[in-house]
């Protein structure tokens, strides 16, 4: 269903507490600044994802895969959450089931203040060592010199879900709990095409979730969804929370 506004049924779940799993991608950040992987302008265009984003390329060229993620990095460090992020943080309260699993790597959920998440594809703030496995933050904004190394001598790479590999087990499998478990799943910024993810809001159809989509454009969700708002997420949702009563805290 195609909706300008929220339905009645939309704010009654909202109002009422009921349990909610958001799952975000590109689309939220994009807000921010973040350009996105598929559109014009993105951050594949004049880039074969197969030369920075897999293990064969990390393998092949350590130093260019770096340069890459450094810059996103560095770009990520430089923007700041919007109104979007801001919103499902304020989803998150006291006596509501809630999980927000994002696609993003970025960071802005969790500077938003989103504290019960799960990260599907990994974060760009987190190293790994191909040598020791050992995965730890490290908020630097870059890493220069490349490629960062770790303590045991091992290269360093970004702790992100690359071409290839599969998702964190623990991440997907929390997340398609709480879509079996919702009563409510609100999909935001995603293009719905990247599996497993965009398995989730077929799990929460299937237990009788109401699945709301809200996307600037039609998506392979669509045609399925309980409603699709049609718009930006950093529109549509603070509009939504004010119907439902619900505050958002001001921009940190």
């Amino acid at each position: 269903m195609n909706t300008a506004a929220p339905s009645d049924r939309l704010l009654a779940l909202l109002r009422a507490k009921a349990p909610v799993l958001v799952l975000t991608g590109a689309g939220v950040s994009q807000e921010s600044g973040v350009a996105t992987f598929r559109d014009a302008g993105g951050l594949w265009e004049g880039v074969d994802p197969m030369t920075v984003a897999t293990p064969q390329a990390f393998a092949a060229d350590p130093v260019r895969v770096w340069r890459f993620y450094d810059a996103r990095r560095a770009k990520a460090a430089s923007v700041s959450p919007n109104a979007a992020h801001r919103a499902i943080a304020a989803l998150e309260t006291p006596g509501r089931r809630f999980l927000l699993a994002t696609q993003n790597v970025d960071g802005l959920h969790e500077r938003a203040g989103s504290r019960t998440l799960v990260r599907l594809h990994g974060s760009l703030w987190r190293v790994r060592c191909t040598a020791c496995r050992i995965e730890r933050d490290d908020f630097r904004p870059t890493l220069a010199p490349l490629p960062p190394l770790c303590a045991c001598g091992g290269l360093l790479r970004p702790a992100v879900v690359w071409f290839h590999e599969t998702l964190p087990m623990d991440a997907f499998g929390a997340a398609e709990r709480a879509a079996r478990d919702a009563a409510l799943c609100l999909v935001v910024g995603t293009s719905s095409l990247v599996y497993p993810a965009a398995s989730l809001p077929e799990v929460a159809l299937g237990g009788g979730a109401h699945v709301v989509e809200i996307n600037p454009e039609p998506t392979p969700l669509t045609a399925s969804a309980s409603e699709h708002l049609r718009g930006k997420a950093g529109t549509i949702l603070p509009d939504l929370l004010a119907r439902a009563g619900i505050g958002i805290g001001a921009p940190a």
